[in-house]
């Protein structure tokens, strides 16, 4: 297999994982970390055998495929840079910082025939990879994502920190226009909302109620799904999947009863996953698992409740 020649842009707390990882896969080649600290730069780069940079410039024709893992204000001009230069990018989340910039992102990934994915890590959990095949059409959808403060985060509120993977989980499992959204949050512990609430309405009847905070003394991430037939429960921290079912039996006369199927799967890689599945859509030429498409229209919900909570007010 002919290895890609892969870079990483930001070489902070996430970028050194995402630059070991493209270090570990076999069909990739770490041809370069790059970062404005030039005394990072170089360290990442000792660690795994590469070359250590701070202009991202100078990877035009060097590499295939780059990880940007900057913060969210320069996400459009560095990947933008990128994509018309001929690399693929695989850009954390969220895709950029309004929605004017995600478009010109999907729009010159499209132009230049380069492959653009966002990092939704979550969708690359075992527990949501298992409930693919059971989820059909939910009618009631309820997140919690709970964490402690993490001021690598903080440059974004908690709907773009943290809620927006749900958000983006969420969209793509309901597949409908949101119809009406009502939200509340607070500034906690920073100058922004740290803890938010949101209901979203759907054109298709599906409601969901999404919470997250970054204030909280523990980690939970949970989601759970409401259907005709079913029930499911999702921890995406502690990697389990529960599904519930009308049984064949009955509980009381006329009442079927319920059988519950319970699944843990092994903590895993999903960021390896996620760059995995990245490579593999650039070899075999094939839309990425979570594309700018994807990235864009989940930005495009979390502003939007960004908005309400800014007004203070829930608007039709």
């Amino acid at each position: 297999m002919e290895r890609i020649r892969t870079a990483v842009v930001g070489t902070g707390y996430l970028g050194r994982y995402h630059a070991s990882k493209y270090a570990a896969l076999p069909g990739s080649q770490l041809v370069a970390v790059c970062d404005s600290n030039a005394t990072v730069a170089r360290r990442v780069a000792q660690e795994l055998g590469t070359r250590g940079i701070t202009d991202y410039r100078l990877l035009a024709g060097e590499v295939d495929a780059v990880s940007v893992v900057v913060p969210t204000q320069q996400h459009h001009a560095v990947a933008r840079w990128l994509l018309e230069n001929g690399i693929h990018v695989l850009l954390e989340k969220p895709i950029a910082a309004n929605v004017e910039e995600a478009r010109d992102l999907v729009d010159t990934a499209a132009r230049c025939g380069r492959i653009l994915q966002i990092g939704h890590l979550e969708r690359f959990n075992p527990a949501i990879l298992a409930a693919e095949s059971v989820v059909g059409e939910p009618r009631f959808i309820e997140s919690h994502r709970l964490a402690p403060f993490n001021p690598r985060g903080a440059d974004v509120n908690v709907v773009l920190d943290l809620m927006i993977h749900d958000i983006d989980i969420i969209l793509e499992v309901v597949r409908s226009p949101v119809r009406r959204l009502d939200a509340n949050g607070v500034a906690v512990l920073s100058s922004d909302i740290d803890i938010a609430n949101v209901r979203l309405q759907f054109e298709n009847g599906c409601v969901a109620n999404v919470t997250a905070s970054r204030a909280s003394t523990r980690t939970e991430r949970k989601m759970r799904l409401f259907q005709h037939d079913s029930y499911i429960a999702i921890d995406f921290h502690n990697k389990q999947l529960e599904i519930c079912r009308k049984g064949t039996t009955e509980q009381h006369p006329g009442i079927p009863g319920i059988e519950s199927e319970r699944q843990t799967f092994d903590q895993g890689d999903a960021l390896l996953s996620e760059i995995g599945s990245f490579l593999d859509a650039i070899r075999h030429r094939r839309l990425p698992v979570v594309s700018g498409e994807d990235g864009l229209r989940a930005l495009e919900t979390a502003l939007a409740i960004s908005d309400k909570l800014k007004q203070g007010v829930a608007v039709s």
